[in-house]
């Protein structure tokens, strides 16, 4: 072949492929590319209760009930709902609303799934409250379920996407690999999952409301923070969770760009394993707290985003105690709580952490403030997964979390994380037990009287801040970043974003 006609055909090939490529662009402007930092654990919300699942689940499933991003409780599946006594709700259910694999919702299912749920180690202190046998299937729409007592709570609860409503078809079919083929009601459902890398959603044409705006989604697992903003200013993904907010002034003045920066229920926290020594101290984990210097955390690595917390829950939840306050940078205090408990030379342990840059840089000042009271510590970095696994079977010592009030409710931020029933991956990690809290959390629970509620969590909070299972760090916001071209995304301040009404233009 002569040079003339292999010029002739790598032009021929070139112009192939620059059409190829442009096909491939005009493709995905149907699909909406988002990016987070881990990748879920399970599709199956009765099997996790991690930020990251919850994300992918809230666009899969419904609940009876939804809280739309003002916190106001809005029809979700049920089109109405009632109580019909102190301890009994009925729900009457939409009609003709259809399962991803073309099943019909009734009644049944909705009884299946909080069966299911109450079953559950990671989501049945949210329904823990239901009767097991107060269920009564009006019809194939309507349903009634009892309380074992008095819940103020309860519909928030019926809002969380951990009660999403499952098909029992499904969950039968699928067994053991039902959380990686997952059955709901919602506007997307799952097209694949590379774990680790990429979970695909494609619209639901049989959704009972209004279709998603987009034909597909894309959730990314970019577990570099940095790399997340770097990608989408390269317009490789629309929206970006979880800026850093060192990356805060350069999503800013991106022209390119927007941030949705917003407050919400989120509280940062180092954890103490209170089951090993010598955490099992109160005097050690107050000396911890007064020897690492959290409003400079919060100045160096937040970037000033966010507020130092006093206690276990934020200003933005329902009768958080703004009497509260915070330990403070005394390493002094430290030193004499240190010898008073006969630890005055210290000792060694470690801080367990996901691959998250902004915990891993917690550590790292925690490290070097702690070794000035003689404790050293050893950073330990583990896989999502590992991490919430190793952290409900008690392996660690000490870790960095956060926890989301999911329902904006006192008793999601309290009883979760520090009554001693719900130890491990139900949410209390540092298995931390105490009589008062655990009277007091249940009668909140039981009372409808929000005076009665407000003063029982009031003296909760004293109590945990005062005894320290946690080292209190920062409430938390929401900081997402978005292309120009993306439209009709709010952050809500559970965590979990909507994503049906957003569209690329």
């Amino acid at each position: 072949m002569n040079s003339k006609k292999i010029a002739l055909l790598l032009a021929v090939l070139l112009m192939f492929a620059v059409f190829a490529i442009g096909c491939g662009d005009e493709a995905s402007t149907d699909t909406l590319i988002v990016a987070q930092a881990a990748d879920a654990d399970s599709l199956d919300p009765h099997a996790t209760n991690d930020q990251p699942s919850s994300r992918v689940i809230k666009q899969i499933y419904q609940s009876l009930l939804d809280q739309n991003e003002d916190m106001e409780l809005v029809s979700g599946l049920a089109e109405e709902w009632e109580q019909v006594d102190e301890l009994t709700y009925e729900f009457k259910l939409r009609e003709g609303v259809m399962f991803h694999n073309g099943e019909e919702l009734t009644a049944s299912d909705v009884e299946f799934t909080l069966l299911r749920a109450l079953e559950s180690a990671d989501v049945g202190h949210i329904v823990g409250a239901i009767d097991p046998d107060g269920f009564e299937i009006i019809d194939e729409y309507t349903i009634r379920l009892s309380t074992l007592e008095p819940f103020a709570p309860i519909l928030a609860h019926l809002a969380h996407p951990a009660t999403s409503i499952l098909n029992q078809t499904a969950v039968e079919e699928f067994g053991d690999d039902y959380g990686e083929n997952p059955v709901g009601t919602g506007p997307f459902m799952l097209e694949s999952w590379t774990r680790g890398t990429e979970i695909n959603l494609e619209r639901f044409e049989d959704f009972h409301g209004e279709n998603a705006k987009m034909e597909k989604v894309k959730f990314r697992n970019i577990a570099e923070d940095g790399n997340r903003t770097i990608e989408l200013e390269t317009g490789e993904i629309h929206i970006a969770y979880d800026v850093l907010p060192t990356d805060i002034s350069r999503v800013e003045g991106n022209d390119e760009l927007v941030l949705a920066r917003d407050l919400n229920f989120s509280t940062v926290y180092l954890g103490f394993n209170i089951e090993k020594e010598p955490f099992d101290d109160v005097r050690v984990r107050q000396a911890i707290n007064y020897a690492i210097d959290v409003e400079s955390i919060i100045n160096t690595v937040m970037e000033g985003s966010g507020d130092v917390a006093t206690g276990p829950i934020g200003p933005m939840v329902w009768a958080s105690n703004d009497s509260l306050e915070s330990y403070g940078y005394d390493v002094e205090k430290a030193q004499e709580l240190m010898n008073e408990a006969g630890l005055e030379d210290g000792f060694s342990t470690t801080i367990w952490t996901n691959d998250n840059q902004l915990r891993q840089d917690i550590a790292v000042i925690a490290q070097s403030q702690l070794a000035e009271i003689g404790i050293e510590i050893d950073i330990q970095v583990l896989e999502w997964g590992a991490y919430l696994e190793g952290t409900a079977n008690g392996e660690h010592d000490m870790f960095i979390l956060g926890w989301v009030t999911v329902t904006g409710d006192p008793d999601y931020g309290l009883y979760a994380l520090f009554h001693s029933e719900q130890f491990g991956a139900a949410g209390n990690r540092t298995f931390y037990a105490n009589d008062r809290v655990d009277e007091l959390l249940q009668e909140a629970r039981r009372s409808a009287d929000p005076d009665v509620r407000e003063t029982a969590y009031m003296e909760v909070q004293e109590i945990v801040r005062d005894e320290a299972p946690w080292l209190f760090l920062n409430t938390g916001e929401d900081r997402t970043g978005l292309r120009a071209n993306v439209s009709g995304f709010r952050n809500h301040p559970a965590g979990h974003h909507p994503l049906w009404n957003v569209i690329v233009e």
